[in-house]
């Protein structure tokens, strides 16, 4: 599988040792996919202006020829909806993105600089990313559901919710994720908890799936 190569980009704090994008990149390396998380500066302080050159230096060292998966988490997510908006013709195009539990665009924490509020471009979306989903878990401080719903209804884009799973970190035993593995190496959805029970997917374009 050398034709893909994967990039995680992680959130507020990291991803530490036991987080699915830590898991997510030791099974890729396994089946020899290149893989990277590279390293934020200043993890715990989140800083759009100092992140944002760091996620495009890692987009365009991308080999050109190969299928680029993109999995963002948190603050990650984030940061990858400002780039969207602001990429400029010629930045390197990913092939999928997965967007793990963003924050609410209300978010606000003392120690982060520009990530909130985040643009809602569906337009700018599309021009970033062949396919982008969404996935959210029930239950996250950081991101009420109606929100969430919100948000992919603004994004045009399909949500997977995954019952009890909160912030889809380390708290919340997110951890081994299969269904993420099986998503990276083959487009897989709809994404499923970690213990691979069934999914409730919202499609953006099915109101009754909306919450008030």
């Amino acid at each position: 599988m050398s034709e893909m190569h994967v990039l995680l980009v992680h959130g507020m704090t990291g991803a530490g040792p036991w987080h699915w994008q830590q898991w997510l990149a030791g099974r890729l390396r396994e089946r020899d996919v290149p893989v990277e998380l590279p390293a934020l500066p200043d993890p715990d302080r989140p800083d759009l202006e100092r992140w944002l050159p760091v996620l495009r230096e890692r987009l365009a060292a991308v080999p050109p020829e190969a299928e680029l998966v993109v999995a963002t988490h948190s603050c990650g997510s984030a940061l990858w909806l400002h780039h969207t908006a602001t990429m400029e013709p010629g930045v390197r195009r990913a092939d999928r993105v997965l967007v793990v539990a963003p924050p609410d665009n209300d978010w606000h924490h003392e120690h982060a600089r520009g990530i909130t509020p985040y643009p809602a471009d569906a337009a700018a979306l599309r021009r970033a990313a062949g396919s982008t989903r969404l996935v959210v878990g029930t239950g996250d401080d950081f991101l009420p559901m109606h929100r969430a719903h919100a948000l992919a209804e603004a994004l045009q884009v399909e949500m997977d919710v995954i019952l009890d799973g909160e912030h889809l970190n380390t708290r919340a035993g997110y951890g081994p994720w299969p269904s993420v593995l099986q998503w990276t190496l083959y487009g897989t959805v709809p994404l499923n908890d970690r213990y691979d029970t069934d999914p409730y997917t919202a499609n953006h374009a099915q109101p009754r799936l909306r919450l008030a």
